[in-house]
């Protein structure tokens, strides 16, 4: 089995190039906030740092993005979506991320903003503290 038939990281069942690696290709901007969410998480998964910074909204992006090499992450699961939609400029994702590092299995708790910057969805920042599990 090719990569290019594995299941994307996202969580959704179409291979990684149909899925989020469009996105991180730059062949099309991802269409609602959850799907930029989606793709964010595959980002980090394949170690795309270019993209994550790319879809970072300008006033909050740090300068650099260094990911730490031991971690892993697995599986995302979509927990709630409040706007967001192709027609609308903002929304937030309440998403739970499951990673492995040191062999020890963690999950990051997150409610993410996310508005439309230059007619592209971005990632603002959470909308309340992190939680690791």
């Amino acid at each position: 089995m090719t990569t290019s038939s594995l299941p994307c990281p996202c969580g959704l069942p179409a291979a990684y190039p149909d899925c989020c690696g469009r996105f991180h290709t730059g062949g099309r901007p991802a269409p609602t906030a959850e799907a930029l969410m989606r793709s964010r998480f595959s980002a980090f998964a394949v170690g795309d740092t270019a993209y994550l910074l790319r879809s970072w909204h300008s006033s909050t992006r740090p300068d650099r993005l260094d990911l730490e090499p031991g971690q892993r992450w697995e599986r995302l699961e979509v927990l709630a979506t409040e706007r967001g939609g192709m027609f609308e400029t903002e929304g937030s994702v309440e998403f739970r991320a499951h990673y492995r590092e040191g062999g020890h299995a963690g999950s990051l708790h997150e409610h993410s903003d996310f508005s439309r910057e230059d007619g592209s969805w971005v990632y603002v920042g959470p909308r309340s503290p992190v939680e690791f599990d």
